[in-house]
């Protein structure tokens, strides 16, 4: 998951760059050096001077008489041009005439005094929190400062896939190349977080972490080389987190909502009933959820990824339907499946993926993905096409690459097997997940948000 100016010094588009004081001295200046040149011409004395400092030198050089009388009237017939004030010039007189006319004295410019604007008084900086998710497939951090009730502004990111859980469901255990490059990607966190003054942080590790035989071992690595002290979490936690990092794309007239976080080694599914009085955290509404041991990286190892049949595909859904039929809980919102105000909500790559082919866009743009409603046709139309993608085509698709080309045909297994169990006319697509509930939760509790809570919109 996951921002050109013109410089401090800069002037404004228009403006001088020089302080008024200045700009009265050039202006003076200017006036007195046009001055200057303009008496000398007028001058008769100047005139003279030159005239004797003519003859002299054709006396010397022996030059007939006529030519210096044509180099006399050249002289004197050249023409003396006073500029305006602007650079303009407004008329071209004889230096004779110019003569003739009495000395002009200008006046002089008084400088303008510089105004300075009274001082800023000091901004409060305000206080920076950080979250941390390292999961099944991917390592991910943001770093993010209060903004209004229940917003934040991010001031770094970062997301690597490290693929951590990479052989995990054969040996049941972290494999040391997936382990080499998750500690490599938390060392960049590591140094972002050491750059920053945070007061709060959560660095959180999911399933890989969870259910791997060597996960706590790996965790005291992370800790001697890249200095950061993770927690494993469980899947309640994580279900709770889903959740709350997506408060705000749940609108005020929604009466259910079946949120579901299809991760790489887990699958947490919430079911939520806002039927009843509302209130401020969307994670109070909860009143059922599991966390499917399968995911993507889980299920496309079992399955196959890379090449992937119709039939194949189908038997990745039935397994995932299985375990749902088993899901005590799942039919705690069947009050509101059939409202217009009942919707599913999905925060995973593989909604995010098909978003992003669903748009055709040219490149992922979060900005576009993050919030869009896509309907049920809609739906049935991108897992289509990607059942009927080849690898490569996969592949080649820029919301889809090279990274994501053998897991996200069982993410849409996953959310096909969602869907047969809350079939749902609208599905809400999110960017958001893990980290933004950790950043909403611990700004809630740091109080933050206290004293605008009465301007909510």
């Amino acid at each position: 998951m996951e921002d050109h100016d013109t410089g401090a010094g800069a002037s404004a588009v228009g403006m001088s760059g020089a302080s008024p004081a200045q700009s009265a001295d050039q202006h003076t200046a200017r006036f007195s050096r046009h001055a200057g040149a303009h008496q000398r011409h007028a001058d008769p004395r100047h005139a003279n001077q030159r005239q004797t400092g003519a003859s002299q030198a054709d006396q010397q050089g022996n030059q007939p008489k006529g030519k210096t009388r044509k180099r006399r009237k050249r002289k004197r017939g050249r023409k003396v041009f006073a500029r305006d004030e602007n650079g303009a010039v407004p008329h071209a007189a004889p230096a004779s005439t110019a003569a003739n006319q009495p000395r002009t004295v200008l006046p002089q410019v008084e400088p303008r005094p510089h105004l300075q604007a009274p001082p800023r008084p000091p901004q409060q900086e305000l206080p920076v929190f950080a979250a941390l998710d390292l999961g099944t497939n991917n390592c991910r951090l943001l770093v993010a400062v209060p903004g209004r009730h229940g917003q934040f502004r991010v001031i770094d990111a970062f997301s690597r896939i490290v693929r951590l859980g990479e052989g995990l469901t054969a040996s049941g255990r972290l494999s040391h190349a997936a382990m080499d490059r998750a500690v490599e990607a938390l060392k960049v966190c590591g140094e972002k977080l050491r750059n920053r003054k945070i007061r709060k942080a959560r660095l959180i590790a999911t399933e890989a972490c969870r259910s791997a035989a060597n996960g706590v071992e790996f965790l005291d690595r992370v800790e001697r080389e890249a200095g950061l002290k993770l927690e494993i979490i469980d899947r309640q936690t994580e279900a709770r987190l889903a959740v709350s990092g997506c408060g705000s794309l749940v609108e005020r007239d929604t009466q259910g909502v079946v949120l579901f976080d299809i991760g790489g080694g887990s699958s947490e599914i919430a079911l939520i009933d806002l039927t009843g009085r509302r209130s401020p955290r969307l994670a109070n509404h909860i009143v059922s959820w599991t966390s499917l041991p399968v995911g993507v990286v889980s299920l496309a190892e079992r399955f196959g990824g890379r090449t992937v049949t119709r039939e194949t595909f189908a038997a990745m859904v039935d397994d995932v339907a299985a375990r749902l039929k088993v899901f005590d809980g799942r039919d705690r919102l069947a009050h509101v499946l059939a409202s217009p105000n009942f919707h599913l909500l999905g925060t995973s790559g593989t909604v995010t993926t098909l978003a992003g082919v669903h748009l055709d866009l040219e490149r992922y743009d979060r900005r576009r993905v993050d919030g869009l409603w896509m309907d049920r046709d809609s739906v049935d139309r991108m897992i289509e096409r990607l059942i009927g993608w080849d690898f490569q085509q996969r592949c080649a698709n820029p919301c889809i690459g090279a990274d994501r080309a053998d897991l996200v045909l069982a993410g849409c297994a996953i959310l096909e097997a969602i869907r047969g169990v809350w079939p749902s006319e609208r599905l809400r697509v999110a960017d958001r997940g893990l980290r933004e509930g950790i950043l909403s939760e611990l700004m809630a509790d740091d109080g933050v948000w206290r004293g605008d809570a009465g301007r909510r919109a």
